[in-house]
């Protein structure tokens, strides 16, 4: 698959490497890099297991780029978050597992993009916030919903009245992220999970990736019953049959 200049692309092994690249704009999300993300996620090259997504020049990402910021009316407003929505959906969605390795600005949109993916990574650099009240906006990339299952719309309503400013260590308290390193360590790190991640069977980590958020949005009968539907498809397929066998030789398995 071919990169642009917004959104590089470094394939290791069966691990995709994305890097937003906009280090002057603390790779605040422009148009092109969210139709470069569409794009991969929507057909990953082939051979691609895991997902490592980090920002150029120190940034995760810094949100919305504003300076292509234009007024719109009320319906072009709505079609525009719809947008963002469809994208970040693709990324949580689309069955590939997805580790971001975050410094530097993880900031309005930058979050939102941050908690579409599955596991993240920070290191002492990385600061989260959510600035939208400070310039008389709301959030429109999924925040409300992805943010706010992780803090709470009590705490959610504070960080976005007060623009607080989160760090690497309260982000791992609150689960923003879910390992703090080191500075220098995101990368490494992200690419030790991913490389793990990426060994495990490919049906079970879809099924994790597509049945654990939206169990979440289920009533408690609903959730058991397709929690049923996720073991019978992952414990009756071939790869239950190679991981129960190497259990019992006392080695390691070899998935599809």
């Amino acid at each position: 698959m071919p990169e642009t200049d917004v959104l590089l692309i470094d394939m290791q092994g069966d691990v995709a490497v994305l890097t937003l690249n906009r280090p002057d704009k603390r790779n605040a999300m422009s148009e092109g890099m969210l139709d470069a993300l569409e794009t991969f996620f929507a057909a990953p090259p082939d051979g691609v297991r895991a997902v490592v997504l980090q920002g150029s020049g120190g940034h995760y990402c810094s949100g919305l780029d504003l300076s292509e910021h234009k007024m719109r009316d009320a319906e072009g407003t709505m079609r525009h978050s719809r947008n963002w929505h469809g994208v970040m959906d693709r990324i949580q969605f689309g069955g590939l597992p997805v580790i971001s390795a975050m410094t530097g600005a993880v900031i309005g949109g930058g979050l939102e993009l941050a908690t579409a993916t599955h596991v993240r990574v920070a290191e002492p650099s990385a600061v989260f916030q959510l600035p939208e009240g400070r310039r008389g906006i709301f959030v429109g990339g999924g925040a409300t919903v992805r943010v706010g299952r992780i803090l709470g719309a009590d705490r959610m309503t504070e960080m976005m009245l007060t623009g607080r400013t989160y760090t690497a260590d309260q982000g791992l308290a609150l689960g923003l992220c879910h390992y703090a390193v080191e500075g220098g360590g995101a990368l490494t790190k992200a690419m030790e999970l991913a490389h793990g991640i990426a060994q495990n069977a490919t049906l079970s980590n879809y099924i994790m990736i597509q049945a654990l958020a939206r169990i979440e949005d289920m009533s408690k009968a609903d959730g058991l019953f397709t929690e049923s539907l996720a073991a019978a498809l992952t414990q009756t397929s071939p790869d239950a049959v190679e991981g129960l066998a190497a259990f019992l030789e006392k080695r390691k398995p070899g998935f599809r």
